[in-house]
């Protein structure tokens, strides 16, 4: 993304040109961006070759999930409506692992029916559900244990999961006693030890002290696993300052730990290969004026966009024409909807900005469409791919006829 004669352009179209054809809000998704994002991942861990499962719940949308598939990659589903479209997508199911903490018994028996490669259980309660089911089939299920590794990812804590306080895994105790319980079981196979420790995570510390967590529990539990499965929460640069997690440092952890317990590794990266890939372009529909700060009323909104009302989430907002003129106030971006936390961001010394400019929020493709709803009767917005310099509709805009 850069401006070339002060426009600005995204994947080498005109972004203004776009929010006119197509209409705001609007999604827009590079392909390029998504590619290279899947590639630098893959080399970095080339040496060891893990299964990277992509996090279908940071982007839900099949026509995506079929682009990223093409790398080949599987999946990493937490319900049974992602599961469905993972393998809609055509991601096998010897390449999709199931994971959270509530799963029904309707959709444990879809996965087992399914044959996916990993139901990574999070209670003992949920064990003992796969094992009825299990019974019922005559079936030997392979299944994981995610375990909590009462570590902090040093992120917000409304996306920590790796500690004691999380609803998460289970901890120490309860970990090695269900590997005997396992152990024991005739239609249960115990392959993996899972573990997630949060998300956006940009210093590989945390990591570091995962690795030694895990290590210490698979020497007390004498078991040999074949997988180990750790999760994703790779961070991206919301900010726009060169901060990155140094992949390389990590990478070299793992190796250490394969060298002490020859495993196969599982990732379950979703932001860092489509966080920063998509931006929503949006217009201003009034300039609202105060003392200290003007309101810049926009037409995107909270249903279109989540994360900064649901955990204060800062996303880079860019104009798409560049101006010197300054602002003398400061610009508060806010959306059109009937709560107060249906708003963006504050930002001082912002350029100039006029009633019917067009705008775009960064770093969109996780958790932004996936997140979306209706709230306030508003239609969701439209998805688009820009690949090859061709653009594809990916989701047409909805229509208030439909909602109502």
């Amino acid at each position: 993304m850069r401006f070339i004669k002060n426009k600005l352009s995204f994947d080498k179209k005109n972004v203004e040109n776009l929010a006119k054809k197509f209409g705001t809000p609007l999604y827009c998704y590079s392909h390029n961006k998504i590619k290279s994002n899947i590639l630098e991942l893959k080399k970095y861990f080339q040496s060891f070759s893990p299964l990277i499962c992509f996090a279908v719940k940071s982007n839900t949308n099949i026509k995506i999930l079929k682009e990223i598939k093409k790398f080949n990659l599987g999946a990493d589903v937490v319900s049974i409506g992602e599961l469905l479209k993972a393998l809609k997508a055509g991601i096998k199911a010897k390449k999709i692992v199931f994971s959270g903490v509530g799963k029904t018994s309707s959709e444990l028996d879809y996965a087992i029916k399914q044959n996916i490669l990993l139901i990574n259980a999070e209670s003992k309660s949920e064990i003992l559900e796969i094992e009825k089911i299990a019974k019922k089939k005559k079936k030997i299920v392979d299944i994981g244990v995610r375990l909590n590794p009462n570590t902090d990812a040093q992120t917000l804590s409304q996306i920590s999961t790796g500690k004691k306080e999380n609803k998460f895994g289970v901890g120490e105790k309860v970990f090695l006693q269900l590997v005997k319980y396992i152990n024991k079981s005739k239609n249960l196979n115990l392959k993996c030890l899972s573990v997630h420790i949060g998300s956006q995570i940009l210093n590989h510390k945390p990591y570091q002290r995962m690795l030694k967590v895990v290590d210490k529990i698979i020497r007390k539990s004498k078991y040999k696993f074949e997988y180990i499965d750790l999760g994703g929460g790779m961070g991206i640069d919301y900010d726009h300052n060169n901060s990155k997690l140094n992949l390389e440092k990590y990478s070299l952890d793992i190796k250490k730990f394969i060298k002490t317990h020859k495993v196969k590794i599982i990732f379950e990266p979703g932001r860092s290969i489509i966080g920063d890939s998509a931006i929503l372009i949006t217009k201003i529909i009034y300039i609202k004026e105060g003392d200290k700060k003007d309101f810049i009323i926009l037409d995107v909104a909270m249903n279109d966009l989540m994360r900064p009302a649901l955990y204060g989430a800062k996303h880079k907002i860019i104009p798409l024409r560049k101006v010197s003129k300054k602002s003398k106030k400061s610009y508060e971006f806010v959306g059109p909807i009937c709560e107060s936390t249906d708003t963006f961001s504050i930002v001082k010394n912002y350029q100039k900005l006029n009633e019917g400019d067009f705008l775009a929020i960064c770093d969109v493709g996780a958790y932004g469409m996936s997140l979306a709803s209706n709230y306030n009767v508003r239609p969701k917005p439209m998805e688009i791919l820009i690949k090859n310099s061709k653009i594809q509709i990916l989701n047409k805009r909805q229509k208030i006829s439909d909602l109502i």
